[in-house]
């Protein structure tokens, strides 16, 4: 799927311009290349570290194209594991209620073709995926919104949403700021914490002596 995504997006536009900066003999070469198909698993869709990464994330951002040509991005964020692979082709969330602009959602209505960079910050990687998205109204596939829903998470879920994937690609994680959920740094902090407390419990066991 590495080499489908650059087959897509490295148009002849794309193509003209890394040949003037001198990138076009490696990507040309990579694309000659046959893909080991077993060892990456590209060919057969999403494995299981693109499936873990997704799982582990908060947020992406998707881009889609409106009638008007203008293309658009936003930024989709839940509890962590909202976003699903619900088959090496699929993946999915639930749509939760927001502004109310309803600006994806409309332009996929006439153009279903999406783009979506899925990034950790932590630890400095980044997914990029192109597909095709399509929507139903929750109340319309109540099996598939139950199974995009997000328990516990006090949300409510217009719509789910569901992204037939035509290729990936793993990013380059030059210049990805390295930055950390507060849930990330408690759980860094918790030894220190820990242990301060041991030492406070030693300096008072002290004191008391």
């Amino acid at each position: 799927m590495r080499q489908r995504y650059q087959t897509t997006m490295f148009t002849p536009a794309v193509q003209a311009v890394q040949s003037r900066y001198g990138s076009r003999d490696t990507y040309a070469r990579a694309a000659a290349a046959p893909e080991d198909a077993a060892a990456s698993g590209v060919e057969a869709g999403l494995g299981p570290q693109e499936a873990a990464f997704l799982a582990e994330q908060d947020g992406f951002f998707l881009a889609s194209v409106s009638q008007s040509g203008w293309p658009y991005v936003q930024f989709r964020g839940g509890p962590k594991g909202f976003l699903r692979v619900l088959d090496p082709l699929t993946i999915g969330w639930a749509d939760f209620r927001g502004n109310r602009q309803y600006i994806s959602v409309g332009n996929v209505a006439a153009d279903p073709r999406v783009s979506l960079i899925v990034l950790d910050h932590a630890r400095q990687a980044r997914i990029k995926l192109i597909g095709r998205m399509s929507v139903a109204e929750a109340a319309d596939a109540p099996e598939l919104a139950a199974r995009l829903a997000v328990p516990g998470y006090r949300a409510r879920v217009e719509r789910a949403v569901t992204v037939k994937v035509e290729a990936f690609d793993w990013n380059c994680p030059q210049h990805i700021t390295p930055r950390f959920t507060r849930e990330e740094i408690a759980a860094a902090a918790a030894p220190l914490h820990q242990r301060i407390a041991e030492l406070e419990a030693e300096l008072a066991a002290l004191k008391a002596a």
